[in-house]
C-alpha cells in the first residue's frame, strides 16, 4: 500500500465542523447516508486553496484559460472525450443545474420522466418547476437491475412527457450503463422528441471491470439532444466548494441555458461567477489528482468486498445489490423482519447508524437503505457490526 492509500484508513472527527453529515443527527450515530466521503481532499486541491488564502484579497473571479484547458484536458484523458470550451456552461451544483434545466426548457403541467428507485432530490426539481413526475420504474433480474424499455416506449407517447432525466453512474442501484443500453434508450428519446438531462456526477467513480459512457459522446443526435451534468465535487470531496460544469454541445439549448442562469444569478458577461476558492481547487483537481483519485477507488473496492463478505457471513438476511460504480451501496433488507417504515427508526434506535432510507428513492425502494462506503475501513466495519448486533437482537 503506498502513502496515498494509507490517509483513507486516517479517522478524522467531522462533529462541529458544521457537517451536513456528522452533525445533524445526534453524536451516538455513526452517518453513512449522504454522498459526502471522510476523507480528505487530495493535497494538491488543499495546496492551491491556501495558497490562494495567504493573497488576502478574494474579490470577483472569472474563468481563466488555465481553468477551461484543464476541465477539457479532464475528459479527453479520462474519457476521450474532446469537449469544446463554448460548450461549457457553470452553476454551484449538479442539482441547481437540473433545476434550471428544468425551468428552461418545460413549461408548467409538462412530464419528466424518471427511472426510480432513484436520487430523491430529482423530485423535488420536478415539481418546483411545475412540472409532474413520471416514472420509467427499473427492473430487477437476479439481483441486477435494468432499464424497462417497453415500458419508456409507452411512457414516451404522453403528449405532455418532455424530458428524462438520465442518472448515469445510477444512484442508488450503482448501474454503470452499458453504450448499448444508453443507445437503446437514447434512440428512444430522439424518436419521440424527449430531452435527455444526464446527471453523470458519479462518472469518475467507477470499480475495475467496468467503464463510463458519457451519454453524449455515442453519436451526434445524442449530444444534440442532451445536457450533461458533472462536476469533480464527488470524486474529490469537494462538494462544499460548490462548482459544476455543464456540457451542452447544442448551442440554441446552450444559448436558453446561459440565459437562465444570468437571470438566477449574477446577470453580465460571464453569467454565473465562479467562487474565487473553488476555482483555484477544480483546477488543481483537474490537472493533479488523476493518480489520488485511482488509489480511492481502489481503497473503496476493498471496501466494497469487505462489505459485501461480512454480510454474506453473519447478516445473510441482508442483500447487497453489488454497484459496478460510486461509493453508495442499495441493501435490501426485506428479509431482515422488520417493516418498511420502521426500517429507518430500527438503525437509528437500536443499531445507532444512519443510512439513507429507500423510501426516499421512490417506489421500489421500499425495505432497502443505501449507504455510503466511502469512510475509514474501522468505520464501516463498526457501523456494519451495530447492524448485525441490532438484527439479531430482534430475531432472538
Amino acid at each position: 500500500m503506498n502513502e496515498e492509500n494509507w490517509s483513507f484508513d486516517n479517522v478524522i472527527d467531522r462533529h462541529e465542523t458544521q457537517s451536513v453529515k456528522w452533525d445533524i443527527y445526534d453524536k451516538e450515530l455513526i452517518p453513512l447516508w449522504v454522498a459526502d466521503m471522510d476523507f480528505r481532499a487530495p493535497e494538491p486541491i488543499i495546496n492551491a486553496i491556501t495558497n490562494r488564502v495567504k493573497h488576502g484579497i478574494f474579490g470577483y473571479s472569472y474563468y481563466f484559460t488555465e481553468y477551461y484547458d484543464a476541465v477539457l484536458g479532464w475528459f479527453k484523458r479520462h474519457y476521450n472525450w474532446k469537449i469544446k470550451r463554448k460548450w461549457l456552461c457553470h452553476t454551484p451544483g449538479v442539482i441547481p443545474a437540473i433545476n434550471i434545466a428544468l425551468k428552461t426548457y418545460s413549461n408548467p403541467g409538462d412530464k419528466v420522466i424518471v427511472q426510480n428507485p432513484v436520487y430523491y432530490p430529482f423530485f423535488g426539481a420536478i415539481k418546483n418547476s411545475g412540472c409532474q413526475i413520471l416514472f420509467n420504474p427499473l427492473i430487477s433480474s437476479n439481483g441486477q437491475f435494468q432499464m424497462d424499455y417497453n415500458d419508456l416506449k409507452q411512457k414516451v407517447k404522453d403528449p405532455r412527457a418532455k424530458i428524462l432525466i438520465l442518472c448515469s453512474p445510477h444512484n442508488p442501484i450503482g448501474r454503470v450503463w452499458t453504450k448499448e443500453e444508453l443507445t437503446q434508450l437514447g434512440e428512444i428519446c430522439i424518436e419521440n422528441e424527449i430531452l435527455v438531462i444526464s446527471d453523470e456526477i458519479h462518472c469518475d467513480l467507477i470499480y475495475p471491470g467496468y467503464n463510463h459512457t458519457n451519454f453524449a459522446t455515442i453519436c451526434k443526435d445524442f449530444a444534440m439532444n442532451s445536457i450533461t451534468c458533472t462536476s469533480l465535487s464527488k470524486t474529490f470531496n469537494i462538494a462544499g466548494l460548490q462548482l459544476s460544469n455543464i456540457i451542452i454541445p447544442n448551442q440554441k439549448l446552450k444559448h436558453r441555458y446561459r440565459n437562465a442562469i444570468q437571470c438566477l444569478f449574477l446577470p453580465g458577461q460571464f453569467g454565473y461567477l465562479p467562487n474565487t476558492l473553488s476555482l483555484v481547487a477544480f483546477t488543481a483537481a483537474y490537472e493533479e489528482c488523476d493518480s489520488w483519485l485511482n488509489s480511492l477507488i481502489q481503497y473503496l473496492h476493498g471496501n466494497l468486498k469487505f462489505l459485501k463478505a461480512f454480510i454474506k457471513e453473519k447478516i445473510p438476511q441482508i442483500k447487497v445489490i453489488e454497484p459496478e460504480g460510486t461509493y453508495l451501496v442499495w441493501l435490501d433488507f426485506r428479509k431482515v423482519g422488520i417493516a418498511s417504515n420502521q426500517l429507518e427508526k430500527f438503525l437509528h434506535e437500536k443499531a445507532k447508524v444512519a443510512l439513507d432510507d429507500g423510501s426516499l428513492f421512490g417506489n421500489g425502494g421500499e425495505g432497502f437503505q443505501r449507504i455510503n462506503i466511502a469512510c475509514p475501513r474501522s468505520t464501516l466495519e463498526e457501523a456494519l457490526k451495530r447492524i448485525l448486533k441490532a438484527v439479531k437482537e430482534i430475531q432472538s
